[in-house]
């Protein structure tokens, strides 16, 4: 990640829509498979926040990222259990000591995204799980993906198939932040008509527009976590499982 995107995450992700409803379904499967004082180990920190609530809530946490200013900012919040690393080698996290692994937007920034997983799934207690999100719609892949550093947008398939390569059985999936997909579609075909240089960042969006997606979010939430199938959306969410 550039320096200059984890400083505008950093200053956005207690508020912006996209940042508060990814973690509010990541929490939700939290809350599903993990207790207080079970650790849960989140590979690729970004601004800490995840990592800091979760110790705020009774978890052990320990986090991994390969950029010195993510620890960095893990350190200032007081998160402690903080380690500068590259997740496709060896973790150096005890095995099977993890109740949960999350990789939140992660393995699209990873050249060998397996050998990650396969990394993760060493660490997993004997049922533990490895909380996913990956961005989807591999067609919709371009200039902003590779700005951010992305080497690839997922399918279904592909995310299955990674997964299953690393020895991992898909135990959930689900699509999620359908709402903005035609907006999204728009957006993509624009630029490829009329490319500019600017760099990657979330689109800015008024406070009361703010409001409006969380709730939409929320709403999707409701449905996807009371076993609704979301057929597609920007975005995977999976659950992964040793064995």
């Amino acid at each position: 990640m550039d320096p200059q995107h984890l400083q505008e995450l950093s200053r956005l992700e207690d508020s912006y829509w996209w940042h508060v409803a990814k973690r509010a379904i990541a929490f939700d499967l939290i809350d599903r498979f993990a207790a207080p004082n079970d650790l849960i180990v989140e590979g690729g920190v970004g601004a800490a926040g995840n990592l800091l609530r979760l110790k705020q809530r009774g978890f052990r946490v320990h986090g991994l990222d390969v950029m010195p200013e993510a620890i960095e900012i893990c350190k200032r919040l007081g998160v402690d259990s903080a380690t500068q690393h590259d997740l496709c080698q060896q973790w150096p996290i005890a095995p099977q000591s993890a109740r949960v692994v999350l990789l939140l937007d992660v393995l699209e920034h990873l050249q060998e995204p397996v050998e990650a997983l396969a990394y993760a799934a060493e660490t997993l207690e004997q049922d533990g799980k490895i909380i996913l999100t990956v961005p989807a719609w591999p067609a919709l892949y371009g200039d902003w993906d590779r700005r951010l550093g992305h080497f690839r947008r997922y399918s279904a398939g592909l995310l299955r198939q990674h997964v299953r390569s690393a020895g991992l059985r898909l135990h959930w999936i689900n699509s999620w932040n359908a709402f903005t997909l035609p907006a999204a579609l728009a957006v993509r075909a624009w630029q490829r008509w009329f490319p500019t240089n600017r760099p990657a960042e979330f689109p800015p969006v008024s406070g009361w527009m703010n409001r409006l997606l969380i709730a939409m979010a929320s709403l999707e939430r409701g449905w996807m976590m009371r076993s609704g199938n979301i057929p597609t959306g920007l975005s995977l969410v999976a659950v992964a499982t040793r064995g």
